[in-house]
């Protein structure tokens, strides 16, 4: 959440400077809890909230998009991946990559590269991102013969303990452990990986994005961690290496996906503002008639830090191409 408040702030900062489009930005924290989130709506809207950026993860934002499509207040999240984010809100879009598309790519790539021949999964079955990447990821890999010998959970991302996933994984010979989960349960998979003296390949989606710069993490334990993400904070061009000097600068670390979702939002509301003629004293109902119309117009694309040409669906959800990266030498190196 603070990623993605950061890397806005400074897409905001940026449009400001420029002189057009104004943009005043207020954040609430819903915690990932469903009932502050709808509290942290309605604070919000109070507030005059014209365009909102949705909420950071899945259930909040489920949660709030209901409301966010009746009240007529244009939506784009930065990473709220579940497709019933937008299902049947026609105001409610996506940055990120839905949770389906993140598990079809995934089975796909770890087949068509021949990167492990049994595959284990360890998932959180309490969390709709995790979950709705792996049922994906598991009916694709049904269908392409990618043989899945050991599928493990666990309830909730303060899971400390992942020996018995770990053991499973290895007792079953998986020479390759899909995590369709965040960083944190990840740097403990990683730990306790190690301490048994189990190597297989770990491959993860851009919810793993973060591990890197994770306070306290061994880098060293992610060496070989594949991952789907669309930033990449190593990548050589210059918008990316400029995103990454502001965001040092301002916050200290290194900006994940998270942030620069944050960042993609704002220039792709910026932008589809600026192209539908959108001005301060229009009410949020006509603003956003106006940007659901310039979305799904067809010939409006964004280039940003996460994605180049990035367009929208009628549905809301966006269209690039994912990048997988490996880490090495405590950096990302793309595939």
């Amino acid at each position: 959440g603070n990623a993605v408040a950061r890397g806005a702030q400074i897409a905001a900062d940026e449009i400001n400077a420029e002189g057009g489009v104004q943009i005043e930005l207020k954040f609430e924290d819903d915690e990932n809890n469903t009932e502050k989130a709808v509290n942290a709506y309605n604070n919000l809207k109070d507030w005059g909230m014209q365009l909102s950026l949705g909420s950071v993860t899945s259930k909040p934002c489920e949660a709030i998009s209901t409301d966010i499509n009746t009240d007529r207040i244009f939506a784009l999240t930065p990473s709220a991946s579940s497709v019933a984010t937008t299902e049947g809100k026609d105001n409610v879009f996506q940055v990120c990559f839905t949770d389906p598309n993140q598990g079809i790519t995934a089975a796909n790539y770890i087949k068509d590269n021949n990167l492990g021949t049994k595959i284990a999964v360890i998932y959180n079955n309490g969390d709709a991102y995790s979950t709705g990447i792996y049922n994906a990821f598991q009916a694709t890999a049904d269908e392409i013969g990618l043989e899945v010998v050991a599928v493990q959970t666990f309830p909730d991302d303060t899971n400390t303990d992942f020996n018995v996933q770990l053991n499973a994984a290895k007792d079953a010979g998986a020479d390759l452990v899909f995590m369709p989960i965040y960083y944190t349960p990840a740097s403990l998979i990683l730990s306790q990986a190690k301490s048994m003296g189990y190597e297989p390949t770990f491959f993860g989606c851009d919810g793993m994005d973060g591990i890197l710069d994770l306070e306290g993490f061994d880098k060293s334990l992610a060496e070989g961690l594949m991952l789907m993400t669309p930033f990449n904070a190593w990548g050589e061009d210059e918008r990316t290496k400029t995103f990454v000097s502001e965001y040092e600068a301002a916050y200290g670390g290194i900006p994940n996906q998270f942030a620069a979702d944050g960042y993609d939002c704002m220039y792709a509301i910026y932008e589809a503002c600026t192209a539908a003629g959108v001005t301060a004293d229009m009410s949020a109902e006509e603003i956003c008639e106006a940007l659901i119309a310039q979305f799904t117009s067809g010939d409006f694309s964004v280039d940003g830090l996460t994605g180049t040409g990035m367009t929208w669906s009628t549905n809301g959800e966006v269209s690039k191409a994912p990048v997988v990266v490996k880490v090495e030498g405590g950096v990302y190196v793309t595939q």
